[in-house]
């Protein structure tokens, strides 16, 4: 029997771990479409990015794991259609790559951004570490950045950039930072953060392009009213997309993400999805979901690895997040779709503190700063919250005098 895994990201190492650890003793072939064995994502905006990670550290294993694994490992490969009746995969270079169960960790990509002038040389994503090394060289004290886009990974290269000496002007078409993922008190606490550190931001900007020198190379950002705002380099992260497209292509059910149950499996017989190309169902939370976390990535991967080993265990957990900027390790968990009720522990205009979420009388998100032992036991009583019906004291959430651990006694 061969697994044939297409991605080589976090799904996909997780998925090839948790096989082995599980017996699994036949063939698996790996096929990523970059020229370096797999690495690690979150680092690369923020660690990776200011010099304090070296490249070895971002791989999660060495040559020497896949051989010892028996794992035929295809880098720099692309996969251009999948044979689903006659169970092979077309990779270009490779020819037919033959499988008895396929695992589809094809992750995502950037979300375009079609202005006048984008082909500028200094214009950069912020997704591999191709991208990373690309940028680095520019990082530096006294150079004008631009990045367009107030998400996490925007402002995770705003904190790095600003703290290597470069002027940062962030644009984001939002009245606020964070306004998909974050309530609007952790909008607020960022955007004081940032400006503390010399960031200025423009809100609901509506960018018209981009302009340019004679050499190819960017000199400004030019806004709808005219005003050109200068910039020796800019970094877009406007979002990201699903690669979906070989599963659409091959007929598998799609619909924002390769639609999976909780094992991962597809509408296809031995088809597999994991990470972030995927829209999975969450008992807990009551509906079906995307995600594009390393946490989502790696249980799902276990979840398709139990199903391939024939020992189902269906992946359902509250989901969790987190950021790293200037000093403040942000951490969350839950994803409420309604907030009735919000609770505060500590001080909010300070750098530790707790938000705790209430739909209707249930605990269903905590957004922690500086806090992981409120992190860590909100993330539980969540859980508890949602499987057991468990009663959470609002009170007991906002007194500090009781520790985050008694909340589980």
């Amino acid at each position: 029997m061969t697994v044939l895994i297409i991605g080589a990201g976090q799904a996909a190492m997780q998925t090839i771990q948790s096989l082995r650890q599980g017996g699994y003793a036949g063939g698996i072939t790996l096929v990523g479409d970059e020229g370096f064995l797999p690495y690690q994502r979150p680092p690369l905006s923020k660690a990776y990015l200011s010099g304090k990670m070296e490249r070895d550290r971002l791989f999660f294993k060495p040559q020497s794991f896949f051989d010892d694994n028996n794992v035929a490992l295809h880098l720099d490969a692309r996969a251009e259609e999948i044979d689903v009746t006659g169970g092979t995969v077309i990779c270009n270079g490779l020819g037919a790559l033959a499988f008895d169960t396929l695992v589809l960790a094809t992750g995502s990509r950037p979300r375009p951004l079609p202005l006048p002038n984008r082909a500028l040389s200094g214009i950069f994503d912020l997704r591999g570490m191709g991208d990373i090394d690309a940028i680095q060289p520019h990082f530096q004290a006294g150079k004008s950045l631009a990045i367009i886009g107030g998400g996490y990974i925007g402002l995770e290269a705003a904190a790095v950039a600003a703290q290597s000496g470069l002027s940062v002007n962030v644009f984001e078409a939002a009245p606020r930072l964070l306004a998909r993922v974050a309530e609007p008190e952790i909008s607020d606490f960022f955007h004081r953060l940032h400006s503390d550190n010399g960031v200025q931001f423009h809100l609901e900007s509506q960018i018209a392009g981009f302009t340019g020198a004679q050499n190819g190379g960017i000199t400004g950002i030019e806004m709808a009213s005219g005003d050109i705002i200068a910039a020796d380099l800019a970094i877009v992260g406007i979002g990201i997309l699903p690669n979906i497209e070989l599963a659409e292509a091959a007929g598998l059910a799609i619909d924002n993400g390769i639609l999976v149950d909780e094992c991962g499996r597809t509408s296809a017989e031995n088809i597999y999805a994991a990470g972030d190309c995927t829209q999975h169902p969450n008992d807990l939370l009551g509906r079906r979901m995307r995600l594009e976390s390393v946490p989502n990535a790696i249980e799902q991967g276990k979840a398709v690895a139990s199903a391939i080993l024939g020992n189902p265990a269906p992946y359902h957990q509250v989901p969790w997040f987190w950021s790293d900027q200037y000093d403040i390790k942000l951490q969350i968990a839950g994803v409420p779709d309604k907030i009735d009720n919000k609770v505060l522990r500590g001080d909010g205009n300070g750098h530790s503190f707790a938000w705790f979420y209430f739909t209707g009388d249930r605990l269903t998100g905590v957004t922690a700063v500086n806090r992981p032992a409120e992190f860590m036991a909100g993330r539980q009583l969540i859980e508890k919250s949602l499987r057991d019906g468990l009663a959470v004291s609002s009170d007991n959430l906002r007194d500090e005098t009781i520790k985050p651990k008694q909340w589980l006694t």
